[in-house]
């Protein structure tokens, strides 16, 4: 039964920031034309799109929504800022390959457990999203997980053997759909990944030409430039594509950075969310690798030793006040965002040094008590030293090699605002002011990550392209979340479709589930519908 849809009254965007008036006619799934005066099949359903323009659905090419998406909180949060398609499996941490238990466990605060996985792969994975979602799910190949399965957490350099096991690993994970690998150089086990190993599994990631994606090793901000040579690196020996993600560094630091390494033959492509502050577990900014496993109690017995809260506390603050992005006023910029545990849920949204008095408790053994009582499973928001404006901002989010990405977390009841504002905040930020063109910002927000993870035909409103599409009001888009607030819905994006089927209609979800896990585009990019 052919199914149809138009889109009428509205405008889309030309390469030169031309606004066309344009009905969009979707048949089945897919732009079946775009212009006035269309042959309209009868009984279609129509959308009112006047004053408004009609998008290709935004892509989060970072995102912690994989074992959420089912979830209509989620949903809603995500499709009223215009999001189609979320890109999972980050941070070297993912629920496959294996059945899903590290990954539920280490990224508790983070991902939240999965669901419905318990094991079969990617493959697997992938096709639990099929028809059950009205988002989109791609994934990358977690090498954290992968390196879990084949060796736990030894922090010993891998043997011939075990990398090659985890080769095999990687092979099989690209072979069922992934659009590429990711690795978390700042996790536990992840960090104890050498350059060569990174290097021995990203060759099988340029054998497919899929792309790999790195939370890079070292803390970034102002010492960004030390894991971009990593990465390069890595990209030299091997000719792999390479993703930075969520690039936190001074602005001027990171485009010469980057600059530099295209001219040196290692371009990067990356993301980078228009906020000044991050969010990660606690444990990794503060504990030594050996204590910071979340879901165990390796910090707990570290503490209960003799003169162990003294080691344990000497070593947390030698760390945190020599982070590039602490420092010595580190207690008043780590705000406490998802902690489980009862005893401290009062404290969330307050910082450290906040929650420390309040208390009457030294922030460091605040820290280390909330830690130990929660299973170190707490999140925190970061604010860098000095916030940078959206103008500041604008020349990394000008460079080509810039894709959306929202690192957006939804577990707990506090989280970072970024999960609820990212492309709202985007747009209402740079398109409606001028900072960029609103056909640069369709390009950042979606069609740039659809090339680079080669994620089938989206990303544009051309004729025979999966008709994954969002209807924004340029005059009422707007990122609600704040600090304070950060789970206020976005305004001005009221209608979305997801492989030409409505999922939200004047702000509302309609409750079906057109949605896929999406399987790398192994053509190449514009051909066919692939991808599905």
């Amino acid at each position: 039964m052919t199914t149809a849809v138009l889109l009428h009254g509205g405008a889309v965007l030309g390469p030169d920031d031309e606004r066309v008036r344009a009905d969009v006619l979707v048949v089945d799934g897919v732009v079946r034309a775009a212009g006035t005066g269309l042959d309209v099949p009868v009984g279609a359903q129509r959308v009112r799109c006047d004053g408004r323009f009609v998008m290709p659905g935004f892509v989060d090419a970072h995102s912690h929504a994989g074992s959420s998406v089912s979830d209509p909180a989620v949903q809603l949060a995500l499709l009223r800022q215009g999001v189609t398609t979320v890109v999972t499996g980050q941070d070297g941490v993912g629920p496959a390959p294996g059945d899903g238990s590290y990954a539920d466990r280490y990224f508790a605060a983070i991902d939240g457990p999965h669901p419905t996985y318990r094991g079969g792969g990617i493959g697997a994975l992938l096709d639990g999203y099929d028809g059950t979602t009205p988002i989109n799910v791609a994934t990358l190949v977690p090498a954290g997980t992968v390196r879990h399965e084949v060796m736990g957490d030894d922090p010993a350099p891998a043997s011939a053997d075990q990398i090659d096991a985890m080769r095999g690993l990687v092979r099989d994970g690209l072979a069922a759909g992934a659009v590429g690998l990711s690795t978390g150089l700042d996790y536990v086990p992840g960090l104890f990944a050498d350059t060569d190993e990174i290097a021995a599994l990203c060759a099988e990631v340029a054998a497919v030409d899929a792309v790999a994606v790195s939370h890079m090793r070292g803390g970034y901000e102002g010492n960004a430039r030390a894991g971009l040579d990593e990465l390069a690196e890595v990209a030299r020996r091997t000719g792999v594509r390479t993703h930075v993600s969520h690039l936190h560094a001074p602005v001027d630091l990171a485009v010469a950075a980057l600059a530099d390494l295209a001219a040196d033959g290692a371009p990067m492509t990356f993301d980078a969310y228009p906020y000044s502050r991050g969010c990660t577990i606690l444990s990794m900014l503060l504990l030594p690798a050996a204590l910071a496993r979340p879901g165990t109690d390796d910090l707990a017995r570290a503490l209960a030793g003799a003169g162990g809260r003294d080691r344990v506390r000497a070593e947390v603050l030698a760390r945190v006040t020599s982070r590039a992005d602490l420092g010595a006023d580190w207690a008043e910029q780590v705000t406490l965002s998802h902690v489980p545990a009862a005893a401290f849920h009062t404290l969330q949204g307050r910082t450290l040094a906040d929650a420390g008095a309040a208390t009457g408790r030294a922030p460091v053994d605040l820290a280390l008590d909330v830690l130990v009582a929660a299973q170190s499973q707490v999140t925190a928001v970061m604010r860098v030293p000095r916030p940078r404006t959206a103008d500041e901002l604008a020349p990394l989010f000008r460079l080509p090699a810039h894709t959306a990405g929202s690192d957006g977390i939804f577990v707990g009841t506090h989280p970072h605002p970024r999960a609820y504002g990212t492309f709202a905040r985007y747009l209402e930020q740079y398109a409606v002011t001028g900072r960029s063109t609103w056909a640069q910002a369709q390009r950042h927000l979606s069609t740039s990550a659809v090339e680079h993870l080669r994620l089938g035909r989206r990303g544009s409103v051309a004729v025979g392209a999966v008709a994954d599409l969002v209807v924004v009001d340029p005059g009422r888009v707007r990122a609600n979340a704040t600090y304070e607030h950060p789970m206020q819905l976005a305004d001005g994006i009221d209608d979305v479709l997801v492989a030409g089927v409505p999922v939200l209609a004047d702000g509302a979800l309609t409750h079906v589930t057109p949605g896929a896990g999406i399987r790398r585009d192994r053509g190449h990019v514009g051909s066919g519908t692939g991808g599905r």
